[in-house]
């Protein structure tokens, strides 16, 4: 199995099984809003598309930001917290982001595709090995010039090395994110905006037991829980 990397500004030329990867906090709020209940996850790249898109679907209700911040009339911010107590049951979600659903929306026709986190992490490996690709290519949607993106590096790496069958222990890649110039962001109690606890709901590993594959059907991308 091979193994590459690209960002959202390559990630045209990704092929094999593509591995999209948000860590904070696009991925991780969907696998709690699956966790909720909620039946699917339409994602679109404008805030436009997710407003159409929710006129012409009756019923459903929109999650995400814009430079993580919530956006006016979204039902839902970016935050894993929020589904705490929530009952989404049969629920149909639109989630729009900065960089998660981007990632999705920019590759090209691969092979198949699949979002994840920490939260999914060990859900993600075994689906992987499951479908036994030729080359894996992991979508860092967080990287951007400056330094920017090693919390979802750090998730790419934990993968590719649990897939390498090596021996790991996952306390460093967490501690990646902490260190990461986005995971400060969420310490830093002067970001209101973006609040510790999402910090730590995001890197709760292994907490869901479902992978979430990306369905594409014409120009719809459904993202989907399916338990292994």
């Amino acid at each position: 199995m091979k193994f590459s990397q690209v960002s959202l500004e390559n990630c045209a030329s990704a092929d094999g099984l593509v591995v999209v990867i948000d860590v904070l906090r696009a991925f991780s709020t969907a696998a709690y809003a699956f966790a909720a209940g909620a039946e699917d996850i339409h994602l679109v790249s404008t805030v436009e598309q997710a407003f159409s898109l929710r006129r012409a679907i009756p019923g459903t209700k929109i999650m995400g930001e814009v430079d993580g911040l919530p956006v006016n009339g979204f039902d839902f911010g970016n935050s894993p917290p929020q589904f705490d107590g929530l009952n989404l049951k049969g629920v149909h979600l639109i989630q729009r982001t900065s960089a998660g659903t981007q990632g999705v929306v920019k590759i090209g026709h691969v092979e198949q595709r699949i979002a994840t986190g920490f939260c999914t992490v060990g859900a993600s490996i075994k689906f992987i090995q499951q479908k036994s690709p030729g080359k894996v290519t992991f979508l860092i949607t967080g990287f951007r010039p400056g330094g920017w993106g090693d919390e979802d590096e750090a998730c790419a790496d934990l993968i590719e090395a649990k897939l390498s069958q090596r021996e790991v222990d996952v306390e460093p890649y967490l501690q990646r994110v902490r260190d990461s110039k986005t995971g400060r962001l969420f310490q830093d109690p002067e970001m209101f905006q973006f609040p510790v606890d999402d910090l730590e709901y995001c890197l709760e590993i292994d907490k869901f037991d479902f992978v979430m594959p990306v369905q594409v059907s014409g120009e719809n991308l459904l993202l989907k829980a399916v338990k292994l």
